[in-house]
């Protein structure tokens, strides 16, 4: 028996090679991202890809699902909200080969623009969802969810949240096992895949009836377990919900579910019994509590105490049911000791340069999912609205039919590349169509950036490093319809602010592309070769202490305070300092400041 420690995602990934999973598919979101990294990484046996958006990516789980292998489909909780039109419907079609879908919750959003509850949808569809509460049922649920599946013709669910993705924990490591279902397409199917509504209203039935088989399976599911310890009180959890109150309240009894739709009712009947008060311990939403309150079962206590928002913890569950606080292991350093160290563009990053611009240029940016999100904060402050992926382009289409031509100069949609592809198209495709008057920039840096440099279609490789096709943006741009189509440097301030003061100001669609401007992080396109010089300085003889340097919050760039005066007798209360280490010679900084107090270092 092999055992090796594994992250909650690395775990998923490797359920689906024991379960024999032929094809996996995904778009990066936190916290699902590593699970298919992993796979292409560590399974050759596995296809796996990265797909445009999560709506392609359970299109291409399903077509596989449909044609008799077992596939798998990862996202992040609103990665499904893009993809619940095929899902929603493939809780009807069903599938031949197993088919899981894997969706990682946010709760206290890390890196979300919202925090849901994904078991809603799991009630929503009426398909059945698992939920781990470490990495061995990580990986072991990832396996049971593909025979569930093909026993029951359904897609599953396999529930995870940030904890339980990124947290390590020992796993046990078993063998492949292939499937035994026969691959292959038959047109004797049609019925049963072809979703209109003849066909959709004999599903329908399918799927009610489904249900009541779930609902009996469930009462048998070996991971919905009952701890019996002292009857006073009984808890109702399940993820990770459940090893925070476990860990606080080890005494008690508990109902830990692993299959968390659809519920095991009996087993609820029983465990009332069992127990005097029952409590009800869950992350986000009242899910569980709303269901069995439904079944007309009285709580104790549930959200009237538990918070309905953010993580829990030992500690927060402790003080919600006791009134006092956990009792936390020390430490030796508290964390309101340690410095601040706030998001931040990386130094050089090619959006910084193109947010000062637009911030000059008084103008109002509708912005998107990614690194350049950080542009929002002080002291850039250069992006205004953001909503999901490559909902910018749309929305300043929409702002622009509103102002009319009183907008003109003074609104523009900035999009990154991979956001682009993955949501941006379609509404730059209805600008042209629609005759709008917007400007969109497309910051192409050559990777998805903030989910940790997954490739996509304009990167030109694979997920796993196979050279292959690249999209070129001008020319989709002009097949979508968009006549006006600039490229800039986004290191050249002057030429990057006039280029897009020129197309706002233009009555008609405009598509201004970021070029020659890779992540500062991606080494295959050595971006700091593109640069004269490898770091610079500030000559303390001329620098007067302005701060306009610091106005771009360039981490590489610091205040040091001390009254003096420059070379030429201006009095100062400070001066800037460039940390050499951190700088890669951009150039930006040099471009900004007024008094040419910023050169070349010497090696």
């Amino acid at each position: 028996m092999k055992k090796e420690l594994m992250q909650g995602n690395a775990a998923v990934a490797r359920g689906a090679w024991e379960a024999g999973v032929k094809v996996a598919t995904a778009y990066p979101g936190t916290p699902s991202s590593e699970i298919l990294q992993d796979i292409a990484s560590t399974y050759p046996e596995i296809y796996a890809e990265w797909a445009p958006n999560e709506k392609v990516a359970m299109e291409v789980a399903a077509g596989a699902a449909l044609a008799g292998v077992r596939s798998m489909v990862a996202m992040k909780h609103v990665g499904l909200n893009v993809a619940a039109d095929p899902f929603m419907t493939l809780a009807y079609t069903g599938v031949k080969g197993g088919m899981m879908v894997v969706v990682a919750d946010d709760p206290n959003v890390h890196s979300s623009q919202n925090e849901q509850d994904s078991r809603n949808w799991a009630r929503f569809a009426k398909v059945p969802m698992l939920e781990p509460s470490d990495g061995q049922e990580c990986k072991d649920f990832a396996k049971i969810a593909f025979e569930i599946s093909e026993k029951f013709d359904t897609p599953v669910m396999l529930r995870t949240e940030t904890r339980v993705a990124h947290s390590d924990s020992p796993v046990v490591l078993g063998e492949r096992k292939e499937s035994t279902v026969v691959p292959g397409v038959d047109p004797k199917d049609t019925p049963k895949y072809v979703m209109v509504p003849i066909n959709v209203r004999v599903r329908r039935k399918f799927v009610e009836e489904r249900m009541r088989k779930l609902e009996a399976y469930a009462e048998k599911f070996k991971y919905n377990v009952m701890e019996i310890n002292d009857t006073k009180i009984g808890v109702i959890s399940s993820g990770v919900s459940y090893l925070y109150t476990k860990d606080a309240f080890p005494e008690w009894s508990y109902l830990k579910l692993g299959m968390v739709w659809p519920l095991p009712k009996k087993m609820i009947a029983t465990f009332f019994k069992k127990v005097k008060k029952v409590i009800i311990v869950e992350e986000l939403d009242p899910f569980l509590e709303t269901e069995i309150k439904a079944m007309g079962y009285k709580i104790f206590h549930g959200k009237d105490v538990i918070p309905n928002m953010y993580e829990l913890s030992p500690e927060i569950v402790e003080k919600a049911l006791k009134g006092k606080a956990y009792k936390a292991p020390k430490i030796r350093v508290k964390p309101e000791d340690l410095p601040r160290r706030p998001p931040n563009l990386c130094a050089g990053c090619s959006h910084r340069p193109l947010f000062y611009a637009l911030k000059k240029l008084g103008a109002y940016v509708f912005g998107d999912i990614g690194c350049y999100t950080l542009a929002a904060a002080p002291p850039l402050q250069a992006l205004h609205a953001c909503i999901c992926m490559g909902a910018s382009v749309g929305m300043a289409h929409g702002a622009m039919k509103a102002l009319g031509n009183e907008g003109l100069g003074k609104v523009v949609a900035v999009i990154g590349d991979s956001t682009f592809l993955h949501g941006g198209v379609t509404p730059l495709m209805d600008v042209a169509y629609n005759k709008g008057n917007s400007t969109t920039i497309i910051l192409d840096n050559r990777i998805t950036g903030m989910t940790g440099h997954q490739e996509h279609a304009g990167t030109g490789f694979t997920i796993r490093q196979e050279p292959t096709n690249m999209v070129d943006y001008a020319e989709l741009g002009k097949a979508l319809g968009i006549k006006s189509i600039r490229k800039i440097d986004p290191y050249d301030i002057k030429s990057s602010m006039e280029i897009v003061k020129e197309e706002m100001a233009k009555n008609e669609p405009s598509l201004v592309i970021c070029e020659n401007s890779p992540c500062m992080l991606l080494r295959r396109a050595k971006p700091l070769e593109r640069f004269k010089n490898p770091f610079y300085v500030v000559d303390t003889d001329k620098c007067r202490g302005c701060r306009m340097c610091l106005e771009i919050n360039c981490p590489a760039i610091s205040w040091r305070a001390g009254e003096g005066e420059t070379k030429d007798g201006h009095k100062r209360k400070g001066t800037a300092y460039i940390n050499r280490d951190q700088c890669v010679g951009c150039e930006v900084c040099v471009q900004i400041c007024k008094f040419e107090a910023i050169a070349p270092g010497q090696k």
